[in-house]
């Protein structure tokens, strides 16, 4: 992995994450997200295109909403290029499956690695008989650290509620 250009599209927690763990392997990092994070030393392109054309492999952590559903879209992928990998540790319809998909089989892009689909649990057929694909289940989060972080988080919000104080993880409803 050393020396491959990652861009990341989604700079949040989960971005940051994975972002610290492919600079441990010598990877080049660049990113999207909302906004240029000052304190970040990667380069950001404010469009998702740009920042294909410029990576190996687009890893997408984003959120999902009116603005991000299928974000990475035909041009994105074609920006990417016919040795580009799309994984998506998001939401499923952050990418238009469908073009996904027909880009695989075409070999217009590399190769995917994904662990959410768009229309869960239904995963296309093509995507099970494809050797340039991985697929996983939706689950790292079923450990025991997750549990035990969870449960800390749950007690700290509590404990902040009934305290009259900001809460550590607020849920907005948009």
């Amino acid at each position: 992995m050393g020396g491959k250009r990652v861009g990341i599209l989604g700079l949040g927690s989960i971005g940051s994450e994975v972002a610290k763990r492919l600079e441990a392997f010598g990877c080049i990092i660049s990113y999207n997200s909302r906004n240029k994070k000052p304190s970040v030393p990667f380069p950001y392109y404010s469009n998702v295109i740009d920042l294909a054309s410029n990576s190996d492999a687009l890893i997408v952590c984003c959120e999902l909403n009116k603005e991000t559903f299928h974000i990475v879209s035909k041009d994105v992928m074609a920006a990417l290029g016919t040795n580009g990998i799309v994984i998506n540790v998001g939401r499923g319809a952050l990418v238009d499956e469908k073009e996904l998909v027909r880009c695989l089989v075409q070999g217009e892009i590399g190769g995917a690695g994904l662990d959410v689909f768009e229309n869960e649990p239904n995963v296309p057929k093509e995507l099970l008989e494809l050797d340039n694909v991985v697929l996983s289940p939706h689950k790292a989060v079923i450990t025991s650290e997750s549990f035990a972080a969870i449960h800390e988080l749950i007690l700290a919000n509590l404990d902040a509620f009934f305290s009259d104080k900001p809460l550590f993880s607020l849920v907005k409803n948009d």
